[in-house]
């Protein structure tokens, strides 16, 4: 089970390319907080990343950092720069058109790629949502990383029949690129955070299992052994990395599972119910209105009956 790849499936962790920045000389932009995530990789040039409380970060030639969302920070020529808010209409433009947006004079001796990663707002495992601050990851750590953003420019600089499909499909691989070497690189940050807790092998041993079977009756006696821990192992492991126990996590995982195929199949919710592990309707349909408020066919059909309302443009 590739359980990073799993929970960025069930999450619908999308991404899209925002804007293409080009600056030079002094410059500065204030961006406020959105909902989705932001990778900003620096393809030419030197940037510093302002975030409110914390010191100012250089991020150079060919590396990338990725935000929390809701994250209002800045990007600047310097340390010091004093930033001016983002020009929403220059920014509208360049988003129709695709061309850069401009900052600072003329030579641009800056580029940098503003990436946005949005996830499913019904799905409650917080993949990318629980990210306490900026992840950093430079170019010496990065090789393959580097050279799928130099097909991502290349890409951009001449579009062509697909190029959309394309773009959006190099800015996902980005992500996954992005997470494995911040893993792989940085075990002692973000504890907390659904990443981080994949730096905890007892962690990542357990998730994999609950992943990859999530109809199994797991409870935390069972899932401890496992994983060859003990009980009140596998208990701390998860409340340090991942600020819950494992019933809690089995729970929410098995809950978004059941919230996606509600929403998006037809399948009736007694199979909905038997797939991600409950013994009966009466008991999944508790945990379900416990979690989400409502019982699993008013979920679906709320849901549902707002879709439809967008697709035709009605009013409640």
């Amino acid at each position: 089970m590739d359980v990073l790849a799993e929970a960025l499936r069930v999450s619908g962790a999308r991404g899209a390319l925002g804007v293409v920045l080009e600056a030079g000389g002094t410059w500065g932009l204030w961006l406020d907080s959105s909902p989705g995530a932001a990778l900003h990789v620096v393809s030419r040039g030197t940037m510093w990343l302002h975030v409110p409380g914390g010191k100012p970060l250089e991020v150079g030639e060919g590396d990338a950092v990725l935000l929390p969302p809701g994250t209002a920070h800045g990007l600047a020529g310097g340390p010091d720069t004093v930033m001016g808010p983002c020009d929403r209409e220059a920014t509208g433009r360049a988003l129709t058109d695709g061309s850069a947006l401009h900052l600072g004079s003329d030579p641009a001796r800056t580029e940098v790629l503003i990436l946005r990663y949005e996830q499913d707002p019904e799905v409650s495992t917080p993949v990318l949502t629980s990210l306490a601050r900026p992840m950093h990851v430079t170019s010496r750590e990065n090789a393959q990383f580097r050279k799928t953003v130099e097909f991502l420019t290349a890409e951009l600089a001449q579009p062509q029949i697909g190029t959309t499909a394309a773009v959006n499909s190099i800015v996902d691989l980005l992500l996954i690129q992005f997470v494995r070497v911040w893993l792989a690189r940085h075990p002692e940050r973000q504890p907390g955070s659904w990443l981080g807790g994949m730096r905890d092998p007892v962690v990542r041993d357990a998730l994999e299992r609950v992943h990859a079977r999530p109809e199994h009756p797991w409870t935390t006696e069972s899932l401890a052994a496992a994983t060859s821990v003990s009980r009140a192992t596998l208990s701390r492991h998860f409340r340090s990395a991942l600020g819950q126990t494992p019933g809690a996590y089995v729970t929410q995982w098995r809950l978004d599972l059941a919230s996606v195929r509600l929403r998006d199949t037809d399948e009736p919710v007694e199979s909905i119910a038997d797939a991600v592990g409950y013994a009966s309707p009466h008991a999944f349909s508790r945990a379900f209105r416990r979690a989400r408020g409502m019982p699993p066919g008013e979920y679906r059909a709320r849901l549902r009956g707002d879709r439809g309302q967008t697709a035709t443009g009605g009013n409640a």
